[in-house]
């Protein structure tokens, strides 16, 4: 199985580089807040699926204690690849460790949150992957927005 959810991941990494790619496209309208969406800019939905994975997978899968990263010190498609290059290293910690076993559950109560959950490492590996999606969708209608005409980033691409 965790051969299966690697393979699945490099189709998400690879969808996740053809949209880091058209990103680049966009020069300050990275950064510049669209009011359609709550003035967030495509930089902060980059920043909060990141996060999303930081929450998810090492915060509640691995018992770690990554901080997230603010809007605010990331400026550059640059620096938002280098938080992705992380955000890979804590999917495949992730993978590994759950190798064994991927439907159990574990039982976490959620601090700042004020909640306990109890998830499977597949439930928790399912809701990060379809989350970027569909954030990546909303940055494509947002690249609208703003006058470009979005690419292909499905996985199946042509």
């Amino acid at each position: 199985m965790k051969e299966l959810l690697l393979t699945q991941y490099e189709l998400v990494k690879s969808a996740r580089g053809a949209l880091f790619i058209y990103c680049a496209t966009t020069g300050e309208d990275f950064i510049k807040p669209v009011s359609t969406f709550n003035d967030n800019s495509i930089r902060d939905l980059l920043v909060h699926i990141a996060n999303t994975y930081i929450s998810w997978l090492d915060n509640f899968g691995l018992d770690g204690g990554r901080t997230f990263y603010g809007n605010e010190e990331v400026q550059t498609l640059y620096q938002i690849k280098m938080i992705f290059d992380e955000v890979d290293l804590i999917v495949n910690d992730f993978l590994e460790k759950s190798q064994y076993d991927y439907q159990l559950p574990m039982t976490k109560h959620i601090t700042r949150k004020g909640i306990t959950l109890t998830l499977s490492p597949l439930q928790l590996f399912t809701h990060v992957i379809t989350h970027e999606f569909h954030h990546k969708g909303q940055i494509l209608t947002m690249s609208r927005l703003l006058g470009y005409t979005p690419v292909d980033t499905d996985i199946i691409r042509f």
